[in-house]
């Protein structure tokens, strides 16, 4: 009760998404962006710091979480505006399970207010809610509330928004292997066809493709077991900043710089540079 008190006091929650569009000078860096080279199809992020943020600003570690909702909605429209097809948020982990048992409540707790109440703003600009997890890890309450949004939100197209909740990149790999072997038990499944594309399709993310870019916030160089297989090939962007304080100018600043980076997939910087000849031509 405290908790929801809390939030309801708290000013980080706009009224409606979307509700402006982006300002004249954003959309010029939009515009710009999108000439100057590809935008990455899937953006995840990995969001982190904001226990750090909180425990910098004097406040509690679920004050620092609720920051991050803004954070969260900034970027997602950012996303939508700028045409990426696919934006990942790391949002509670399979090792958070262990974090003290009040704050796992008061994530929960969040969680539900903040899906509920931003379902329909989701739905009305045509973005599609969906959940890479573990979800049986999760209360009944909480699976309700993601499962009604994900129904609601199921046929939309602009934009498809994946929650990694429970995730972890090593269950994600078991869970797959293990639906594999029980495949090939039942005769249904020839052991000599499983490679890369099958084992793929057996994920969590078999509708989504390979992020090309993974964003991790507060400074850490480490992945935290997320999306082992899928971020092989991922550009990988570190910033410094917390959480809570990452908005669009900060996402935009890593897509110029994935737009700057060559991306040869094991092959030389010639072959690259002969291929975009080639496909110049055509």
């Amino acid at each position: 009760m405290a908790l929801i008190k809390q939030m309801d006091l708290v000013s980080t929650f706009k009224p409606h998404w979307f509700s402006s569009g982006p300002d004249a000078a954003d959309k010029r860096i939009q515009e710009e962006l999108k000439a100057t080279c590809e935008i990455p199809r899937h953006v995840a992020i990995i969001m982190d710091g904001n226990g750090r943020w909180a425990r910098m600003k004097g406040k509690t570690r679920i004050e620092g979480h609720i920051a991050g909702v803004d954070s969260v909605r900034d970027v997602v429209e950012a996303c939508a505006e700028l045409g990426v097809g696919y934006l990942t948020l790391f949002t509670f982990s399979t090792e958070n399970w262990k974090r003290p048992e009040k704050e796992v409540s008061a994530l929960m707790q969040l969680l539900i207010k903040v899906i509920g109440r931003e379902t329909r703003e989701l739905h009305d600009n045509n973005i599609r809610f969906n959940v890479i997890g573990d979800m049986n890890q999760l209360s009944e309450k909480v699976r309700k509330v993601l499962n009604g949004t994900i129904e609601l939100t199921k046929n939309n197209s602009k934009l498809a928004l994946n929650i990694a909740l429970s995730y972890s990149g090593k269950w994600d790999i078991v869970q797959a292997c293990k639906s594999i072997a029980y495949e090939v038990s039942a005769g249904r499944l020839d052991p000599a066809s499983v490679n890369e594309q099958l084992f793929t399709s057996y994920l969590s993310t078999s509708t989504t493709p390979d992020p090309e870019l993974l964003i991790r916030t507060s400074g850490e160089f480490r992945v935290s077991n997320f999306m082992l297989w899928q971020t092989a090939y991922s550009e990988i962007y570190v910033t410094n900043t917390y959480w809570p304080d990452f908005r669009r100018s900060q996402l935009y600043d890593a897509i110029r710089e994935f737009q700057n980076r060559e991306r040869r997939f094991g092959q030389t910087s010639e072959q690259i540079h002969k291929q975009t000849i080639a496909a110049s031509k055509l």
